[in-house]
């Protein structure tokens, strides 16, 4: 039987780096995607090789969506050099960046380059990346907290999250025929160096979150990729159209 395969965006670090290792553990192979830090990427990559899978990782600016289509060629180039496949398996949309500005103070800027990577972004690399998925797939793409509770400062990266919670439910649905199941996975405050790792590196943001947070800690970056590993088994091959909270139970 062969190997799954998955597509990681923003793979280099944070919540996608783990998710390629924890797939890695379970025996799936990776294409990761990095947007500067190809040294990173790298060792991501021999990571994974040192667990006994194989993995690549390629440039990919996930807010420039004309450069979808060559990434598309470069992912079937990689297919048929490292696994002489087609169609890989798994595709998680993580990548994205953080933004932190009152909605009076967010500039038409800020707005464009948060709806480029986190929403835009999405939607036309899944389009772009559909032909090369393999029948009976798994989408997962990745949204927030945010998007259900609200915190001064988010409104819009949030408005994003929520789009691409709409945008996955359309897409379980159109993609029923081919049995690619599509879910969003929603992370609460977790430490990474997302937004600059504030809540990593900030104690007071840090203890404020715990003690919102019903299993009283913030999250760590495997509690989320272990979970996108484990929906994207055979096991939970049922689960569509659904939006899970990975947050340890913040504002309930």
């Amino acid at each position: 039987m062969e190997n799954k395969i998955a597509l990681v965006t923003g793979g280099s670090r944070g919540l996608g780096k783990s998710t390629i290792l924890n797939l890695a553990q379970k025996g799936v192979d990776g294409i990761l995607t990095y947007h500067s830090r190809q040294d990173e990427a790298r060792n991501v990559v021999a990571e994974v090789q040192q667990m006994g899978r194989k993995a690549v990782a390629l440039q990919l600016d996930t807010g420039n969506s004309k450069g979808f289509a060559p990434f598309a060629e470069q992912v079937k180039s990689v297919l048929r050099q490292y696994w002489q496949r087609d169609r890989f398996d798994f595709l998680v949309n993580n990548a994205g960046i953080g933004l932190h500005a009152t909605f009076s103070d967010t500039t038409e800027e800020q707005f464009d380059r948060l709806m480029n990577i986190h929403f835009k972004g999405v939607f036309f690399l899944t389009q772009a990346l559909l032909p090369l998925m393999a029948d009976g797939g798994r989408i997962v793409n990745l949204s927030s907290g945010l998007a259900r509770f609200s915190l001064a400062g988010y409104s819009a990266y949030a408005a994003m999250k929520g789009a691409v919670e709409v945008l996955t439910r359309y897409l379980a649905k159109e993609l029923g025929p081919r049995r690619i199941a599509v879910n969003a996975v929603a992370p609460g405050a977790i430490e990474t160096d997302f937004g600059g790792g504030m809540v990593r590196d900030n104690k007071d943001i840090n203890r404020m979150i715990a003690s919102e947070t019903s299993l009283g800690r913030v999250g760590l970056p495997d509690d989320i990729g272990g979970l996108i590993a484990s929906l994207l088994s055979d096991e939970n091959g049922w689960i569509n159209g659904q939006r899970i909270e990975a947050s340890g139970g913040i504002f309930l």
